[in-house]
């Protein structure tokens, strides 16, 4: 199919990428933001050989690469134990790494794509619902006003989309983030992320994440875990008291603490864990997050949200029709999906919850035997979101 008439709700980078496909396959492609000026919301992330794939199809990953940093290894230790270590290169074969990247370098090198070429983006529109019209859908605004009619509507709009009927659980921990000047004279490794935990309550983690678009020099993402519950006590109980809490735990970020001045500063993130059971309707598909969310633990969000828009494009070239073309994009996506919600599901506990048994395995079995073979080419296929083999339906290279 050529030609159809598509809206796309959502400027992240699921609804950029998409558009790019969508527009690059013949197809007139519409985009809606809520925000008068579309921007990224968040500090840091991690692209893996998954998303860096469909970013190479876009022409994007050389610019993508080079504002962010390489990322080599996983590494995180618990009480002096060494728990994780996780090594790209366990992936023998494979010309595999990660990207640690600020959102805002992800969404320039999108957005930019979208401008310089003939899709429309409109701004200040908040979403509040569709309706089907015919064999068409439009979508209905919070103002009351309603769009035109599209042969095809894409959910990108996240978790907590109102395209989509509320499912799926908030998890209790979330995280606060900061993006921060790198510390060029501490011991971090600029090609590693690095973490400490405390049982599986508390967790610090430090992400190299390159040069962000008006930024003087390299940055780090510093987050730390808190339970959503007791963020009010968090500020409550002062900026000062926290850091030192923090410092007590990895005295090496003290240098990146010394640059956290205001709460304002940080930016706490709600996570939750969410299948949408039927991620296709007439005349709408959601992807992304609006299908699929979990725990950042195993760092897939961005990495899948590209890999389903790649698998619409692809589904709609083959498709006899609208309905037919997005069946056959989420038999493309589903197994992949449901293999990272289970693994994410399995193992968030380990490193975010209140449980005292799962972090005394981990720290005392589980973490040395993770460092023997085959565990470790395992890891390094969970975290590069390879396990499943989810590029070779997709007709994606492996080594972009």
């Amino acid at each position: 199919m050529r030609g159809l008439n598509i809206a796309i709700a959502g400027c992240g980078p699921c609804g950029l990428a998409a558009a790019l496909l969508l527009h690059r396959a013949g197809h007139g492609v519409t985009l809606f933001e809520r925000f008068d000026r579309p921007q990224p919301i968040g500090s840091g992330l991690m692209l893996q050989p998954t998303g860096m794939a469909v970013l190479a199809e876009l022409a994007l990953l050389d610019r993508v690469a080079a504002a962010g940093s390489r990322i080599d290894r996983l590494f995180g230790k618990a009480g002096g134990r060494v728990v994780l270590d996780v090594h790209y290169a366990a992936l023998r074969g494979r010309r595999a790494f990660g990207i640690g990247i600020h959102r805002a370098s992800l969404f320039a090198a999108l957005y930019e794509a979208v401008l310089s070429v003939d899709i429309s983006v409109h701004t200040g529109r908040t979403i509040a619902g569709s309706l089907v019209v015919a064999d068409q859908r439009a979508l209905c605004f919070a103002d009351g006003a309603r769009s035109a009619r599209f042969d095809l509507v894409v959910d990108a709009l996240g978790t907590r989309t109102p395209l989509a009927p509320a499912t799926g659980r908030e998890l209790a921990y979330g995280a606060l983030w900061a993006s921060l000047d790198w510390a060029i004279e501490g011991p971090f490794d600029r090609h590693a992320l690095e973490q400490r935990y405390s049982r599986a309550s508390i967790m610090a983690g430090v992400l190299p994440i390159g040069t962000p678009p008006g930024a003087a020099g390299p940055k780090a993402a510093f987050f730390w875990s808190l339970r959503a519950d007791r963020l009010a006590e968090w500020k409550a109980s002062g900026l000062e008291a926290w850091k030192a809490r923090v410092a007590k735990l990895w005295p090496d970020c003290v240098p990146f603490l010394d640059q956290i001045e205001d709460p304002a500063q940080l930016t706490f993130a709600h996570y939750a864990h969410r299948t949408l059971p039927a991620p296709v309707e007439p005349a709408m598909i959601h992807i992304g997050d609006a299908w699929h969310s979990a725990s950042p633990q195993l760092g897939q969000g961005a990495n899948m949200a590209l890999l389903d828009a790649w698998a619409l494009a692809q589904g709609l070239a083959e498709g006899a029709t609208v309905a037919d073309g997005m069946a056959r994009a989420i038999r493309l996506r589903r197994r992949h999906v449901l293999i990272y919600q289970w693994l994410t599901a399995l193992f968030t506990p380990v490193y975010q919850s209140d449980s005292r048994i799962l972090p005394f395995l981990r720290d005392r079995l589980v973490g040395p035997l993770s460092t023997l073979w085959p565990a470790t080419a395992i890891q390094a296929a969970m975290v590069s979101g390879l396990v499943g083999n989810p590029l070779a339906p997709l007709d994606l290279p492996i080594d972009p």
